[in-house]
């Protein structure tokens, strides 16, 4: 299969922006300005002030004079790249391979994509017809290069389609221009009356890179497909997706149910095969009202399994607006892992993180009650306790230690150990009352001092002298006074709480 491009032309992007906003100035003439060396210059006008002589470049005050009643606009920085990546960000519902070609442009990777519209004829006719429809004067042109599509869709009088390795006859007529080549080089093209490519098309290589530098060489070889020319994507290609254009527009929660499961059959199969899993999956619709929405949902561990995945996506199903109707679904495994494969055992899966049934639960719990609210903590091999324990996203993941069960510790532990009001304690002897959040406490039994010393290789201050305390109702507590005992000067802080 070779490769195919497409390139769409904006031919009056920041105009056709401002009249989407304001229709009223569809039939007036009017232009974009900034200020260039001192004076206000035209960076884009609309077809009607095109119509009476107006171009970019002419100053404002030149153009009022021939268009008395031209109204004039300040040109917004940037807008055109902005407006550029949200109209690639929407031909992606074409393919996933969409890049931007600054100041006025898109090219579009569409190899392999064409046949899901029915040929290249539909695919180009749906892509120009649905922009057309939103308001943007464009063309468009398919070649076997990015060079030639896009000299064709911008100096083509021809048909927009060019066959496969014709690419040398689409470009024969058309002016040097069409090439991007630099205004020095269309220059010395010009005086020599070369005015068409295929005047000097056949040249030998040496001698157009003597006379005009590299560039042209260059730009010649890629729209004929002798160089690779690359583009820069929106969005990097994810290596498991999967597209399912609809007939017709889908409204209902039983028809994104049947999109899901198909997607899923297609994109499990794939993993299964290549023994991966996903961790993260994305589902986006592409709506007839040119919206998109999207659902993501995450796994505990690498899943290939298309039964448990649905679980996982008919929670988020509630949340897809269809509005008018969802013309294209696509699903993305943005992130995979090798998934190790069911070993058969003579007996059931034990009890632990390694029973699947357990990654299953989490996996549902998450999408009920969201991922940040569960946690997975393993041991470090820290002195200070809140650096002892770490983190981890993963079911899969080993502990570098074991946890300590030779001195009790509380099951709830604060971030930060806060400040709690004692009663003058005897030296070395835990405090007979405590005051936390305003509620008194008093103290019935107490067990400790348990010292420990402060990392002095992180940082530096006072070691921590710690007590396992319970007061009258039952209820257990970790305190801990910092730096030896001071009267009047010993800070106390609470820093647990057991079961």
């Amino acid at each position: 299969m070779s490769a195919r491009f497409v390139t769409i032309w904006f031919r009056h992007l920041a105009t056709d922006w401002l009249i989407r906003r304001q229709p009223e100035l569809q039939h007036v003439p009017f232009v974009f300005a900034a200020p260039i060396h001192g004076r206000m210059v035209i960076t884009a006008a609309s077809i009607p002030a095109e119509t009476q002589g107006i171009s970019p470049g002419m100053p404002v005050a030149d153009a009022k004079a021939i268009v008395p009643g031209l109204q004039a606009f300040d040109a917004i920085p940037e807008k055109d790249a902005q407006l550029l990546h949200a109209l690639g960000e929407w031909c992606i519902r074409y393919t996933p391979l969409v890049a931007v070609d600054l100041p006025d442009g898109l090219i579009l990777d569409i190899s392999g994509c064409a046949h899901l519209w029915g040929g290249e004829k539909e695919y180009l006719k749906e892509i120009i017809t649905k922009l057309r429809a939103i308001g943007y004067d464009v063309r468009g042109a398919m070649a076997d290069t990015i060079g030639t599509a896009w000299a064709v869709s911008r100096y083509g009088k021809i048909k927009p389609i060019i066959e496969s390795g014709e690419q040398a006859a689409a470009l024969h007529p058309l002016p040097p221009a069409a090439l991007r080549l630099s205004p020095d080089t269309l220059e010395r093209l010009h005086k020599l009356g070369l005015h068409q490519i295929g005047s000097f098309m056949n040249m030998p290589g040496r001698v157009l890179r003597r006379r005009f530098g590299p560039s042209l060489l260059s730009r010649l070889t890629q729209a004929l497909g002798y160089e690779i020319e690359s583009i820069q994507p929106l969005y990097p290609a994810v290596p498991y997706v999967e597209r399912l254009p609809c007939l017709e527009p889908i409204r209902t929660a039983t028809g994104i149910e049947i999109a899901i499961k198909t997607l899923l059959d297609k994109l499990c199969a794939r993993l299964q095969q290549e023994g991966q899993g996903l961790r993260t999956a994305t589902l986006k619709g592409y709506r007839t009202d040119n919206r998109m929405v999207q659902v993501t949902i995450g796994t505990n561990r690498a899943s290939n399994n298309p039964a448990h995945l649905f679980k996982l996506f008919e929670l988020k199903i509630p949340a897809i607006e269809p509005a008018l109707g969802i013309e294209l679904f696509t699903l993305e495994a943005e992130k995979t892992e090798e998934a190790a494969p069911a070993q058969e055992a003579l007996w059931t899966a034990g009890p632990g993180l390694n029973n699947p049934s357990v990654a299953a639960l989490l996996d549902r719990l998450a999408g009920k009650i969201g991922a940040d609210n569960i946690h997975r903590y393993l041991p470090q091999e820290h002195y200070w306790p809140e650096r002892a324990i770490k983190q981890t996203p993963s079911l899969e993941e080993q502990p570098a230690t074991t946890w300590r069960t030779d001195k009790p510790r509380p099951v709830q532990l604060l971030a930060q150990p806060a400040p709690i009001e004692v009663t003058a304690p005897i030296p070395d002897y835990p405090p007979m009352l405590f005051r936390y959040k305003g509620k008194l406490h008093e103290i019935r039994k107490a067990d400790g001092p348990e010292r420990i010393e402060r990392e002095w290789w992180l940082d530096g201050g006072e070691h921590r002298d710690y007590y396992t305390v319970e007061d009258k109702d039952g209820q257990r507590y970790w305190l801990f006074r910092s730096g030896h005992y001071a009267e009047k000067k010993s800070q106390w802080f609470i820093h647990g709480f057991f079961a």
